[in-house]
Parts: C-alpha cells; structure tokens; sequence
C-alpha cells in the first residue's frame, strides 16, 4: 500500500502519461518482387495513373467519379467527423466554463416554524407591537433573489489520460483520411475495370458483326455457286442457319453493354442511363497496355493507403490502452464559482453582492471488482488485433502485387500466341472459300473455318482486355490515385 502511494504521490509531481508508447512496427519485407517487372525505363505517374492509357473517355469517367461518387463523400464525412471527435478529446482536459443567471422566490407557509418565532420576536399585537419583526419574515410573506455568476470546473489530467485520449483521436483522423485515400484508389480501380469491360463489350459485338458481314457474303457466293449446280441448295440453307446462329450470339453482348454503361453511371455518382449517349460509340483511341515497373516492395509501406490507415488504427489502440490505465489512478478536480446573489436588481451588481466559492476533490478508486483491470487487458487485445490487421494487410499487399505481375506476364505470352492464331485461322477460311467455289471441299469445311476465325478474334480481344484489366489491378495494389481525391 505504502508503495502504491508512493507511486501515487510521484505521478502527481511529474504529471506523468501513464500507458504504453506507441512505436511503429517494422515489417520484413522482400528485397524485391518475385514476378517480372517492367524496364526501369518505364515511367508513370503514380497519381494519374489512368493516363497511361491514353483515352481521354477514360480520364474524364475517373476524374468525374472522385468527385461525384457518393463513397468517396461519405469517406470525407468520416475525415471530418474524427476531426471533430479529436476537438471533443483535447477539450476533455481544458477547464469548463459555465454562465448562470436565476431568480428565486420563496413564499413561506403559514404553518412553518418561522411563524412562532415571529411572534415571540413581536410580542404578539399588545400595546406598543406593530407586527414588526425586525427583519424577519412574517409568515404567510416570501422573499426573492437574483442572482448571476460564473462556476468553472476542471480535472487535473495528472497521469495523462486525457492526453492518451487526444493522441488516440489524432490517430483515427489521420486513419480516416488514409481510408479516404484508399476509397479514391479503389474507386479509380472500379472505374477503368467497368470501362474496359464495357470496351471489351463493344469490342466483341464489333467482331461478331463483322463475322455476320464475312457470313452474309458467303451467303451470296453459296446462292450463285448453287445456281450453276455446283453444290447443292442445302448449303444456302446451312450458311443461313450459320448467320442466325452468330446474330444471337450477339445479343447477350448487347444487353451486356448497356449494363456496364449503368453500372459505370453509379459509380459516377449519376443516375443509370447517364451515360448511354457518351459511350454508345467504341473508343477511337487506341486501347494499349501501359508497362510500369513496381517497384520496391517497402515502398508499399509508405504508399499503399489501406496500409497506413491500418497503421494508424494501430496507434489509436496502443493510446486506448493508456487510457485504460490513467482510469485506475486517482482523479483530482478543481471547481470554483463567483456569483452575484441580491433581494433586489437594484444593488445586484455591487460589490457587496459578490460571493466567491472555490472546492477541490480528489477520487480514489479502491475495489471496483477487476473492472478497471479487465479494461486494461481489453485494450491490450485490441492492440493486438489491430497489429494482427496491420501484418495482414502488408501481406495481402503483397500478394496484390506479385499476383498481376505473373499474370500480366502469362497474359502476354498468350496474347502473343492468339495473334498468331487470328492470322492462321483468317488463312484457313481464305483458302477453304477458294476452295469451297471450285467444288474442291465441301461446305462443311467453309463454316469450320469461319468459325474459326469468329474463336481466334474473340480470344484476342478477350485478351487483349484481360491484359488493362490486369494492369488496373497492378495499378491499384501499387497505392497509385488518392493524391487526385486530396
């Protein structure tokens, strides 16, 4: 007991800050990412990424997103709201001030005690007595006061609970703008994802009309070949059949255009056919794959906004925990008053009306059956589930990085390999039509060869999205875009 005291009394005199202090943790990271990387020649500019792309469609969606879409405006609610909480902390140790102004009125009873007190005084209504009570008052009569003044109160924050308090707020509004952050990234990340897969839509539908045109003159040459008996009618009837095939084989993909165009007007911040008129026409810019290099992995540490969020949230919990403790400590408090208190308004400000009022209190917490201690131990858990959070999210992050980079570079070896395909396959339906308009194969082989064709080209575009696609969630697992949402 006699230590705790001691302890007591020498926290009182330095005005310590009880509680763990926060360092930040240091995370092993690799040297360098595994996955093959980009030439180091190859620059970009983190904050605009989307540029790399080189379509102005795309610049106007992003940037009109991170100002329309309603994600972001809640995350800035949410920055502006932890900055108000971090005021409401930092006031918790300032002294309060409080301005009170009341009249009263007491009417007594007939039937109090004051009443035979009266009387005594007065000598009841016998000769010479005039009722008077020199000064008291009669029964059945009152009194009124005025009175105006100023009370302060403040609690000494001697072992730095408030100040443990403060800097955990401080810490949750910085993690609430780093969660803002990281909102901008992510939703310049759906965006460019929703365009190019509307463009892959569209890209598609335009592969597939142009086979329908490639079936429909085959068409004209099975009719004029039938004509002089060269094959029979039945094959006008097949390649028919082969163009209705491919026309509804294309009505998915019209229906799944305008879906990405709704979807791509939501995440604007718009009503749903907004951008219908916009984005009816394919992209006349050409859509290539940027390369960029990524980097080393500790520049995640510092780039990636989910990370520094998860940081910060970190902090916040390691000065919860000093909270908890200062609560264990005794709580001292000061509070003082000055009033001006009168019967009447007419001498209510004079200096005889003043009356000073000045106490102080101290609380010792002795047994509250293991709450303040169970408390503590809470805090520590949830320290540790947000460090838990932290090497997650640094690992996950990496994940987010080597996980494009292999893909990308298998991507591109298949592409490669579908280009090729395209060009064989567009040879063999040539050479199958020649050969089909002199009898040499039958017509069989001729709709083989066209769909064929129809496969390679689909395959290439399919890739050929595949590869932005890839390339936005590199950019993405990069930290790259919340500068734009500053």
């Amino acid at each position: 007991m006699r230590a705790r005291f001691s302890l007591v009394g020498a926290a009182l005199l330095a005005g310590c800050t009880v509680g763990p202090n926060y360092v930040a943790p240091e995370m092993p990271v690799p040297p360098a990412f595994v996955g093959p990387q980009a030439s180091v020649g190859a620059t970009v500019d983190p904050a605009r990424w989307w540029s790399a792309f080189g379509d102005p469609q795309l610049d106007g969606l992003v940037e009109r997103a991170l100002k329309g879409n309603p994600d972001i405006a809640i995350a800035a609610s949410r920055v502006r709201q932890a900055r108000l909480q971090e005021i409401v902390a930092r006031s918790q140790g300032l002294p309060s001030v409080n301005a009170s102004a009341s009249p009263s009125h007491i009417e007594f009873s007939k039937n109090a005690g004051l009443a035979s007190i009266a009387r005594a005084f007065s000598g009841g209504t016998g000769a010479g007595g005039t009722g008077s009570t020199g000064g008291i008052a009669l029964p059945g009569s009152g009194i009124t006061t005025y009175s105006v003044g100023f009370d302060a109160s403040w609690e000494l924050d001697l072992f730095g609970g408030v100040r443990r308090s403060t800097e955990g707020a401080r810490a949750r509004t910085e993690a609430a703008v780093w969660s803002k952050r990281d909102a901008a990234v992510t939703l310049a990340a759906e965006v460019a994802q929703a365009y190019f897969a509307l463009r892959l839509d569209q890209a598609q539908l335009a592969t597939i009309e142009g086979e329908i045109a490639n079936q429909r003159r085959a068409l004209t040459i099975a009719g004029n070949i039938a004509k002089v008996g060269l094959v029979p009618p039945i094959d006008v009837t097949r390649q028919r059949a082969s163009i209705t095939s491919t026309e509804a084989r294309a009505e998915p993909v019209r229906a799944d255009v305008d879906v990405r165009m709704h979807a791509l007007a939501i995440l604007l911040g718009e009503p749903p056919a907004t951008l219908m008129t916009e984005l009816a026409a394919p992209s006349v810019a050409p859509l290539g794959v940027p390369t960029i290099p990524a980097g080393l992995p500790s520049e995640l540490l510092r780039r990636r906004p989910d990370i520094r969020a998860a940081e910060r949230d970190l902090a916040a919990s390691t000065a919860d925990i000093g909270v908890a403790v200062a609560d264990m400590y005794p709580k001292f408090s000061l509070t003082g008053m000055s009033q001006l208190i009168s019967t009447a308004l007419g001498n209510l400000f004079s200096g005889d009306s003043l009356q000073l009022t000045a106490s102080g209190a101290a609380q010792f917490p002795l047994l509250d059956w293991g709450r303040r201690k169970s408390t503590v131990k809470s805090r520590e858990e949830d320290r540790e589930q947000a460090y838990l959070r932290y090497r997650s999210t640094v690992l996950q992050a990496l994940r987010d990085v080597e996980d494009p980079l292999a893909q990308i570079a298998a991507e591109r070896r298949r592409n490669a390999a579908l280009q090729r395909a395209v060009v064989d396959a567009q040879s063999s339906a040539k050479a199958a039509e020649s050969q089909y308009r002199t009898g040499f194969v039958a017509q069989n082989t001729l709709l083989d060869a066209e769909t064929d064709v129809l496969t390679a080209r689909e395959q290439l575009v399919s890739s050929d999205a595949q590869l932005r696609q890839l390339t936005v969630a590199l950019f993405k697992a990069l930290g790259g875009g919340w500068e734009q949402a500053e």
